[in-house]
């Protein structure tokens, strides 16, 4: 078999990612939902926006009662 990289390429800086369950993430956390959760959110973004409200609405109570 006939080597047809060229001698300049250099792939030592290269990051290899396994696929499946077991491979290593570089910088981006995953989240496991539980199957009766996943079951209402079906993308990232979707369970980013409902996180997002819930942030908001905790921020509002909170500051609805601190000026009481």
């Amino acid at each position: 078999m006939q080597d047809e990289m060229r001698a300049e390429y250099d792939f030592e800086g290269l990051r290899m990612r396994k696929l499946g369950p077991g491979r290593k993430s570089f910088g981006n956390f995953v989240v496991r939902l539980e199957p009766d959760v996943a079951k209402v959110f079906p993308d990232a973004d979707s369970v980013n926006e409902a996180l997002r409200f819930l942030i908001r609405v905790t921020r509002d109570n909170k500051q609805a009662l601190s000026e009481k």
